[in-house]
């Protein structure tokens, strides 16, 4: 099948906005299934701020333009923050389904949607932080699994009732170890 510069245009432009569906795979046939099962919706996210490792001191730099979202963050000891792995960001790397978790064969082969690798179709991460100060558009946390300089998607704060399960809480066994 010939693909059209228009078609490869287009096709990239919709990459860039985090469309589900590569263009850049080994074949078109794939894309077209795809398409098929309904996956042919595009997103738009637009980062809320980056992420700044200096040192020791980790902040999550919110852009003055979401800052007044922060209201009443400084009431919660934790914020669930998730984040962009742009440094991530391959045809190639979005194509992978299946890893060894933590990057350990002796894990068994795992679906990406049943681990935390940083591989998959849609890069989006989630790191659970201690907030040590909200101050203005910043808020300092103890530690986070980013890159400095990282695209923020969103905050959300962590509520023990609701994020933390007591009862019927299952994990396999490659976890247990």
């Amino acid at each position: 099948m010939d693909i059209t510069r228009r078609d490869l245009v287009f096709k990239s432009v919709g990459m860039a906005a985090c469309a589900p569906v590569s263009a850049f795979g080994p074949s078109l046939a794939k894309e077209e299934t795809a398409e098929k099962e309904g996956a042919k919706m595009f997103f738009k996210l637009y980062p809320v701020g980056r992420v700044q490792k200096k040192d020791k001191t980790v902040t999550l730099k919110i852009f003055d333009k979401y800052a007044d979202a922060l209201k009443g963050l400084d009431g919660f000891s934790h914020v669930w923050v998730l984040y962009w792995f742009d440094k991530n960001d391959t045809p190639q790397k979005r194509s992978i389904l299946q890893v060894h978790p933590r990057g350990n064969r002796e894990n068994p082969l795992t679906g990406v949607f049943a681990c935390r690798a940083p591989v998959r179709p849609n890069l989006i991460a989630l790191s659970l932080c201690r907030i040590l100060s909200v101050k203005a558009a910043i808020v300092q946390i103890d530690k986070i699994d980013a890159f400095d300089d990282t695209p923020i998607l969103d905050l959300k704060p962590y509520i023990a009732g609701i994020d933390s399960p007591t009862k019927d809480v299952r994990l396999p066994n490659w976890l247990k170890r």
